[in-house]
């Protein structure tokens, strides 16, 4: 499954290792002024309705908050309390240590269904919150910053907890760095659930690559099942969970906090989500981390072909890095031997899935991971060399269920994901159409293509149709913002982040010349030192800064292979 929601998993594993930050896959967005995004949250909608909710954006981008019920939220603020153990990650390795899980709040806002009914139906919110540690009255003190992984469907609330430890301790003491958890997601409520997990994605399941019309139709009449099941459980929800809703939200989580200004860091989707809000909201943006952007001008069935050839052009890079390693994996020696071992594996899971579980889209999952980070690429070489030398299928099964499994909450990240990107701009209604795309980009980039159309392929059947995405456009009078990218990255395309650039004309860019996904906080010194000085000083580059990647990861030598042989996890070598 390659989508953007990816990072999200892989982040918390790549901490481990890096006591850093990493990236689950989708696409990329887009956005505008203010009175044409407001048709963004209207997707769909009749023009009187449509200049209705104009007018409400207008009177939201002056006042910070639109409508009595908006005003409320900012009078009444947010009741802190502890977080129940169930909310704290401090058992998440990378993420916080249990003094800073002591100190985080947790508490939620209330915010409109319907931005065009503001005294309507409401959601719930909920954010967390590391407070600062300067007294806020004084100088050092640098507001709110709101934080968001991705997705869309990721938890702001356990990236804010990672962003607080992975910071420098002075900095992050600067800021209130808080979370929240986007309409639908994790703990706010509703949390979006379309269908029973354990039955939907009960592995094996049928493979994503079809062999003929027959297996095409198998995997059409599940993306329609999902679709049909997510309209037939929130009817009333779904043409409101557009990225402008969730920008809007965000305004209200503000005004919630009592700030006229805030931060904002946010990473793949995340990125997104921060261009909305800074197009919507320019007068209420301090400082904008953009790290790993998607491309607003492909929102969002163009960023899922752009992502194919990328994906596959990285899993290229991991194949030839395999080859290169030769003496370890003994996979092959050139970069065409390891891909016909890789495709040969996926073949014969086909007919023999290892241990009844990981079939070729199985496979698929787990593999997509390392299109994110080159850091899980020894690991993911290791259990494929022992699979096809060793015949040893546990650490297939073992990286497939911590890396790539499909659990209650992943797949409440995919509802969210759907709900979003089916609902923010129009995707083809014709299944013909797409077939017409994906049969002739498979050939050339077969790794991703057939799996990534399946993941979005409920779009095509989706109640809400597609609407009009916001026009991103950032204004000469925004502070300067602070864009990271890596050359190479899978999941959101360098050129898309150069359109992105160009759309914001207060925005600098730091270049780095690798290829993972979500770059910042993972372990690179030049790019953290570039974020270090935005974030405490507000300062970009003159021009585009270049960082170099860091080292490719080492091999794991045959004597570790072995040790992990039926004993240790996949999480274990991670740490190794």
């Amino acid at each position: 499954m390659r989508r953007v929601k990816r990072c999200v998993r892989v982040v918390a594993a790549v901490a481990t290792l890096a006591g850093g930050m990493v990236s689950a896959g989708g696409s990329p967005a887009a956005a505008g002024g203010a009175a044409e995004a407001a048709a963004g949250v209207a997707s769909g909608a009749s023009a009187g309705v449509a200049s209705e909710a104009a007018g409400v954006a207008s009177r939201v981008a002056a006042g910070g908050a639109s409508g009595a019920a908006a005003g409320a939220s900012a009078r009444s603020g947010i009741a802190w309390t502890a977080c129940p153990a169930a909310d704290r990650t401090d058992a998440t390795p990378g993420q916080a240590t249990p003094s800073r899980a002591a100190r985080t709040e947790c508490g939620a806002v209330r915010v409109p269904v319907d931005y065009r009914l503001p005294l309507g139906r409401s959601l719930t919110i909920a954010v967390n919150r590391i407070p600062a540690t300067v007294p806020r009255d004084g100088g050092r003190y640098l507001g709110t910053m709101l934080v968001n992984p991705g997705g869309p469907g990721g938890s702001g609330r356990k990236l804010a907890e990672f962003v607080a430890g992975a910071l420098p301790a002075e900095l992050a003491g600067r800021y209130d760095i808080v979370g929240f958890d986007p309409r639908g997601v994790g703990g706010s409520s509703p949390a979006m659930h379309c269908v029973d997990p354990r039955t939907y994605y009960a592995p094996p399941r049928p493979d994503a690559v079809p062999a003929d019309a027959a297996e095409e139709h198998v995997l059409l009449g599940r993306a329609q099942e999902y679709a049909n099941r997510c309209a037939a459980l929130y009817p009333w929800l779904l043409p409101h969970m557009t990225t402008a809703d969730s920008a809007r939200d965000m305004d209200r989580v503000r005004a919630a906090l009592g700030q006229e200004k805030i931060s904002y860091f946010g990473y793949s989707y995340g990125t997104y989500l921060g261009a909305v809000y800074a197009t919507l909201f320019p007068q209420r943006v301090r400082r904008l981390v953009l790290d790993s952007s998607v491309d607003p001008g492909a929102v969002w069935y163009q960023a899922n072909l752009n992502q194919d050839v990328a994906f596959d052009r990285r899993h290229r890079d991991f194949l030839a890095w395999v080859a290169r390693h030769n003496d370890v994996y003994r996979l092959g020696r050139t970069e065409e031997q390891t891909s016909f071992a890789w495709y040969a594996m996926r073949a014969r899971l086909r007919e023999h899935p290892a241990g009844g579980v990981v079939g070729p889209s199985e496979l698929d999952d787990l593999f997509s991971t390392g299109g994110y980070t080159d850091r899980l690429w020894p690991q993911l070489a290791s259990l494929w060399s022992r699979y096809v030398r060793q015949g040893d299928v546990n650490g297939l099964l073992d990286g497939y269920d911590r890396l790539a499994g499909h659990g209650t909450e992943d797949e409440n990240g995919y509802a969210v994901y759907l709900s979003v990107q089916c609902t923010d701009a129009p995707w083809p209604r014709d299944w013909a159409a797409w077939h017409a795309d994906m049969a002739p980009l498979h050939r050339s980039a077969p790794f991703m293509t057939w799996p990534n159309a399946w993941y979005n392929a409920p779009c095509a059947f989706w109640p809400q149709p597609g609407g009009k995405p916001v026009d991103v456009r950032g204004r000469t009078d925004l502070p300067p913002i602070l864009m990271v990218q890596s050359r190479g990255d899978a999941a959101t395309p360098y050129q898309g982040a150069l359109n992105l650039l160009r759309r914001l004309p207060t925005a600098r860019m730091v270049v780095e010349g690798g290829g993972n996904h979500g770059i910042s906080l993972s372990g690179n010194t030049c790019v953290d030192r570039h974020l270090v000085t935005y974030l405490s000083e507000g300062k970009v580059p003159r021009r585009t800064a270049v960082c170099p990647a860091v080292p490719e990861p080492r091999a794991v030598d045959r004597m570790a292979a072995r040790r992990l042989h039926g004993q240790e996890s996949l999480t274990q070598a991670l740490s190794g």
